[in-house]
């Protein structure tokens, strides 16, 4: 269903684009374009077909905005991408245990003459 939308969407998308730019300027902004229809006295032109289009298009655009909109929100699950578990690493409870280190024992490895190594002192 949502891909349905967003394929609606973006087509209505691009067609506003198109119909928007073929559409013949009315010179409002600064003074440039073709205006036509008698100047500036008169009050608003005649809604052509293309202007009629326009608004169509522009107002399935907003339709399949919000469309899109909901379906993403009833789409989301309520949980996090970091509560998946794959991009943290792994907590104290998760990890493995270490096993008891019976007394006397040194946790280096031994020496090149087998003798066992003891860490240096800090003083």
């Amino acid at each position: 269903m949502e891909n349905v939308i967003l394929v609606i969407h973006l087509i209505l998308a691009l067609s506003l684009i198109g119909i928007v730019l073929m559409q013949r300027s009315e010179g409002g902004g600064m003074g440039l374009g073709g205006g036509g229809g008698g100047g500036a006295i008169t009050g608003r032109q005649a809604a052509t077909g293309m202007t009629k289009l326009t608004w169509v298009l522009a107002v399935g655009f907003l339709v399949t905005s919000i469309s899109l909109t909901i379906v993403a929100a009833q789409n989301a699950s309520g949980t996090s991408v970091l509560d998946d578990g794959g991009l943290l690493p792994p907590t104290t409870e998760d990890a493995a245990p270490v096993p008891p280190v019976p007394s006397g024992e040194s946790l280096l490895p031994p020496s090149a003459d087998g003798a066992p190594v003891t860490p240096p002192r800090s003083e």
